[in-house]
């Protein structure tokens, strides 16, 4: 499969990421093994937006129908744009993220700046596996003085990016509320391909929005301006190409993370490119509606979901019963499935 190439192209970046917190983590949201959570409600994260992109506020739970296969479900619970939320940053810390002490790194102040204050952050790296840097706090600048406990040092190591987003989802089952993680990764992985595979099928069932941000831009360029006083070979033919061919398959699995739960992906190739991403995602996840029902079944198998909008935000009117014109006017972005609970053993 595609890892191979991947692993091989990851060979020849130059450098890796090595994270050293001054301050312990909090306590782990880790569950205890063998513990099951029965679903006794579905939530699924909306955001609205209009044919130019912006972001729709001011909707309520009658502005909403939601669907499980294909049968309408009554929204039981409604949290709006307002209501707080929890964003878990995810930061690769393997070859070639060096280029994050440059001003890629100032960039994700950009983030920090555009939550609310009451928006929750936690900080987590991962290499070989997940680790914890900062627990949820609404504290900002906790949350930056956890961003300038990078360091960067040369070396090489395992990326394990699969195996680490489930370790993050099994963390984040536990929190309450609106929730995204802000996944920034070059996009290669060392992860055995039936992690990944498991992890598309669990993402789309998944009720956190993942928002993807390739590292590996400028990566393509033959000399980063900023680290040019590092000396580096040209590569061989053969090695541009195993490089270009794990770029592509790489940027392929951040796509495919993304689009498996309604999330976005990102390739930012300057300073100013990162800039404006993270602004975006700070109004994304401002911009959140959060719907929750129960499910009618107990079956244990995977239901599709579909959210419409049952009335048009810009005339607050129902809507027609196909639901097309405001279909055509709006884009609504959400979670695909939910996994219902097992049934009840007697």
């Amino acid at each position: 499969m595609f890892l191979s190439s991947r692993r091989r192209a990851a060979l020849i970046l130059p450098c890796c990421l090595l994270l050293v917190p001054t301050a312990s983590p909090q306590q782990s949201a880790q569950p205890p093994p063998g513990i099951r959570v029965s679903v006794d409600r579905v939530n699924v994260g909306v955001v609205v937006t209009d044919s130019r992109g912006q972001f729709i506020g001011g909707l309520h739970r009658e502005s909403f129908q939601l669907f499980d296969n294909g049968v309408e479900r009554p929204v039981t619970d409604f949290l709006s744009v307002d209501e707080p939320a929890q964003v878990l940053l995810l930061i690769e810390a393997g070859p070639a993220v060096y280029l994050l002490e440059g001003g890629h790194l100032q960039a994700v102040h950009t983030l920090l700046d555009g939550l609310s204050p009451n928006d929750r952050i936690a900080v987590a790296r991962y290499n070989e596996a997940l680790e914890p840097i900062l627990d949820f706090t609404p504290d900002k600048l906790a949350s930056a003085g956890a961003l300038n406990q990078l360091r960067f040092n040369l070396g090489f190591g395992e990326l394990n990016l699969a195996s680490s987003l489930a370790t993050s989802l099994d963390w984040l089952a536990h929190v309450p509320g609106k929730k995204s993680l802000v996944l920034l990764s070059t996009g290669f992985d060392t992860s055995p391909s039936a992690a990944a595979q498991n992890l598309l099928v669990r993402l789309k069932s998944s009720d956190v929005r993942v928002l993807a941000i390739s590292l590996g831009g400028e990566l393509r360029d033959a000399t980063p301006p900023e680290k040019k006083h590092f000396k580096k070979e040209q590569p061989t033919p053969e090695k541009a190409q195993v490089a270009a061919e794990g770029f592509a398959q790489a940027d392929q699995e951040l796509k495919a993370i993304a689009e498996a739960n309604g999330g976005r992906v990102y390739f930012p190739r300057t300073t100013k490119d990162f800039a404006e991403v993270f602004r975006e995602i700070a109004q994304l996840v401002r911009h959140e509606y959060n719907l929750g029902f129960i499910p009618p079944v107990h079956d244990g198998k995977l239901h599709s979901i579909d959210v419409r909008l049952s009335i048009s935000p810009a005339t607050n009117a129902p809507s027609i019963a196909s639901g097309q014109s405001i279909a055509a006017s709006y884009r609504v972005d959400h979670r695909q499935a939910y996994v219902a609970p097992l049934p009840e053993q007697e």
